[in-house]
């Protein structure tokens, strides 16, 4: 039975594993990864119970220095999160330097007055002695509640992360029932991991300046699944690049998504996927809005 809960937001720079952490701790895929910057536009939610308590987890976008109005509106998303929460956990990269965006997490965090952890990720990647220099620094700057090296990936360091985690639970209600591990709507993840897909296929800024929206979603009587879905680009010559010589590109995406969004939802889906021009949506208020990226 839950007694305790306690609100969690993931914070760092783009591309330091915070949804694969989300991942690890919650054991499902909650949150999609690539492995370029800003993958994660929105604030997603995980729900992780162990024993009487039950931790939120607030994954959010990579904190960076924002070039669109879809960049503004996912630098506020974090900057708000690290408020009214109960901890933040401050991802860093295995890097004994403190770069812009970890000084200013740092420091809106020393606004909020907010309890925070430090947890080194990829630790897997470099020897023991750097890892040691890169608490020394960190330790300077600021004074974390605790400081816990771990690798996402493979999970060291998850466990004791979880443990001073649970310190911050307090007395309260079960905020989400058994069995639920975001708060996300099917509709919404299948956009995603649609999303993910084109991250893994393109290169360079072409991922970035796509979106996605599911335009039908609706089950047959013998449980099929039609899904139907709209990939926005900001360039007709990023479309010919997305659809692929004889739409063969396109097809690659297509059923990349489709294998996995099978294997989520359960049940067979029939996917179809279009392809159209939207010039700047990342600066339209009106698009962006249409898109799910809601203040």
């Amino acid at each position: 039975m839950i007694t305790k809960t306690a609100m969690i937001t993931i914070a760092g720079r783009p591309n330091v594993g915070k949804s694969t952490l989300t991942n690890t701790i919650v054991g499902e895929k909650v949150a999609i990864v690539s492995n370029k910057p800003q993958t994660t536009r929105n604030r997603i939610t995980a729900v992780l119970n162990r024993g009487e308590t039950q931790l939120v987890l607030m994954d959010t976008p990579g904190f960076h220095k924002a070039r669109t109005r879809l960049g503004d509106y996912m630098v506020k998303i974090v900057r708000e999160s690290v408020a009214d929460v109960d901890a933040v956990v401050l991802v860093v990269e295995p890097v004994a330097n403190i770069g812009p965006q970890e000084e200013s997490l740092i420091e809106r965090i020393k606004e909020c007055g907010a309890p925070s952890l430090l947890a080194i990720n990829k630790i897997d990647t470099v020897p023991k002695d750097v890892i040691l220099s890169i608490i020394d620094v960190y330790s300077q700057v600021h004074s974390f509640d605790a400081i816990i090296p771990i690798s996402a990936r493979n999970g060291d360091g998850v466990q004791e992360l979880l443990t001073a985690l649970e310190k911050y639970a307090l007395e309260g209600p079960q905020l989400f029932p058994d069995g639920m591990v975001s708060d996300q709507p099917e509709k919404q993840i299948c956009a995603e991991i649609v999303r993910e897909k084109l991250l893994m296929c393109l290169d360079k800024e072409i991922p970035h300046g796509t979106a996605v929206e599911v335009t039908k979603f609706s089950e047959r009587e013998n449980e099929i699944i039609d899904l139907d879905v709209t990939i926005y680009c900001e360039k007709s010559s990023h479309k010919g690049i997305i659809i692929g010589k004889n739409g063969v590109m396109l097809k690659k995406i297509g059923e990349r998504a489709r294998t996995e969004i099978e294997e989520f939802m359960g049940t067979k889906v029939f996917l179809q996927t279009w392809v159209k021009v939207k010039e700047n949506w990342r600066d339209s208020q009106s698009l962006l809005r249409n898109f799910g990226y809601n203040d």
